[in-house]
């Protein structure tokens, strides 16, 4: 029986009985026999609950910085509409480096969020946002017994981590579809809201496909009215089957708590990206260098353009020497068919595109001055993916307790603030008090311009000089309110 008859005939059933009706079709009544209506959805969470495990998390933020990072474990990346929308009552903000200032107490923070185990020997998923770059992973099972969780990887762009516990012979969650799921179908929200674990609130799909949200760079999100709180996030969404079907990731609110608009990360997209998190500890997407006008093509718009019907995606600029411009697309042109499906809006044609393998080949069709014509493009991977995708903020970069420092790249905006006119090194942003950076005299706001003689123009230049440095040495040419000097690092074990 589908997922589409299982439901209504649930429905059909509840509502026969209460009005002691009996001309129910026989398979009806045979499912009405199955489902004990005193015991309603107990089954599915006696099945389920153990494989749903509490997460917390810490790390040590400044004393000084007002700002939360794990106050909710709701919050998301974003700003002005996350705070106004979602409930994210305190924004993830990263402490800017002070040139000069004196160092700051540091104070240990912590959050929590729910998680599943999808396999029996410990991988869980959950949200990107509920691990965020946390110094400490603790996992809690059903069953009281706790772990230290190492993260394999978290993907910002769509809300997606996975963490892992050492352990054998685990409960875990059979995942579904959402291709087998229906608006009004029947769902279970299983997470720790507010702490409150192993909690079950029960609901219908309200929508599927939800895009331009503000959530995430890819959306594709169920709609629910099964009750999310704070705490739920990165919990299971689950059909009446107890199988998997989506990650609960955000609600709506005015008012910081469950309005009936709650919103879960589709699991045929979560696996996708677990797969990639596994083999290489990032997700890395194709991409054709398109930048697509905003909102939907309307008749009015199509019309312009001189094309008689609405739909497809228009073109606003055209990357130089990207893909697509070495394929012959220009600004203007309506892309309406991608390898051989009808592209219907912005999002799902960016999701698509996303999901192709870089240096495969895809088939275009565009409208141009009243004709179609096809293009074959040959898919990149999107730049700088790799960077993007590690769950960190997207500018500050840990290097380690091995250093006892933060480091970032020297933007446009902070050489200006800090006088840095050449542009060149890595500005610190972090100094961990006590440590041995902190006794050398290093402060945020210096520029590390090299690193045992090598120039660091870059996160990355300076995260690789120091993985090559030989006895735990470590010579830095810092530049300071004083001048350009040099300092040696004795690095931690």
């Amino acid at each position: 029986m589908t997922a589409k008859y299982r439901t209504s005939s649930f429905l059909a059933v509840a509502l026969l009985l209460s009005t002691g009706m009996n001309f129910l079709p026989a398979a009806v009544c045979a499912e009405a026999q199955a489902f004990d209506f005193r015991k309603g959805f107990s089954g599915v969470a006696s099945k389920a609950t153990p494989a749903v495990v509490f997460i917390q998390v810490e790390k040590q933020v400044p004393m000084g910085n007002a700002q939360y990072f794990f106050n909710d474990p709701f919050e998301l990346f974003g700003e002005e509409f996350s705070n106004k929308h979602f409930n994210r009552p305190n924004g993830r903000h990263q402490q800017m480096p002070n040139r000069g200032r004196q160092q700051q107490p540091m104070f240990k923070q912590t959050g929590q969020g729910s998680g599943f185990l999808i396999s029996k020997d410990g991988y869980i998923l959950t949200n990107t946002h509920v691990v965020g770059d946390a110094d400490k992973i603790t996992v809690r099972l059903a069953d009281g017994r706790e772990f230290k969780a190492k993260r394999i990887g978290a993907d910002i762009k769509t809300e997606v981590a996975l963490i892992k516990i050492e352990a054998q012979g685990l409960p875990y969650l059979k995942t579904g579809s959402v291709s087998d799921l229906n608006t009004g179908e029947w769902v279970i929200a299983i997470g720790n809201p507010f702490g409150l674990k192993e909690t079950l609130t029960v609901g219908v799909v309200s929508a599927k496909g939800r895009s331009n949200i503000g959530i995430a760079d890819y959306e594709d999100f169920i709609q629910t009215d099964a009750a999310i709180n704070p705490g739920n996030s990165g919990g299971p969404l689950l059909n009446i089957d107890g199988e998997v079907v989506g990650i609960n990731t955000a609600i709506y609110s005015q008012s910081g708590g469950y309005m009936g608009i709650g919103f879960a990360v589709p699991i045929d997209m979560a696996l996708s990206i677990k797969d990639q998190l596994v083999a290489n500890g990032h997700v890395t997407r194709g991409y054709i260098g398109v930048i697509l006008n905003p909102g939907e093509v309307t008749d009015e718009m199509a019309k312009a353009f001189g094309r008689g019907e609405s739909g497809g995606v228009l073109v606003a600029d055209v990357q130089k020497d990207g893909p697509a411009d070495k394929a012959g697309l220009k600004s203007g042109d309506f892309i309406i068919e991608l390898d051989g499906k009808k592209v219907k809006e912005g999002g799902s044609f960016r999701r698509d595109v996303a999901r192709i393998l870089p240096n495969s080949r895809t088939e275009l069709v565009v409208f141009r001055d009243g004709k179609s014509k096809k293009f074959t493009v040959t898919v990149a991977a999107f730049p700088n993916e790799e960077g993007e995708n590690d769950g960190t903020n997207r500018e500050a970069v840990n290097v380690s307790d091995k250093i006892g420092f933060e480091v970032q790249e020297l933007t446009g905006d902070l050489a200006k603030r800090f006088e840095f006119e050449d542009g060149r090194g890595v500005i610190i942003s972090e100094v961990y008090p006590e440590s041995k950076a902190a006794e050398i005299g290093l402060k945020p706001g210096m520029l590390i311009l090299e690193a045992n003689r090598s120039e660091v123009n870059s996160v990355k230049q300076f995260e690789q000089a120091v993985k090559k440095s030989k006895e735990g040495n470590l010579l830095l040419r810092v530049k300071t309110e004083e001048g350009t000097v040099f300092l040696h690092l004795q690095l931690n074990d």
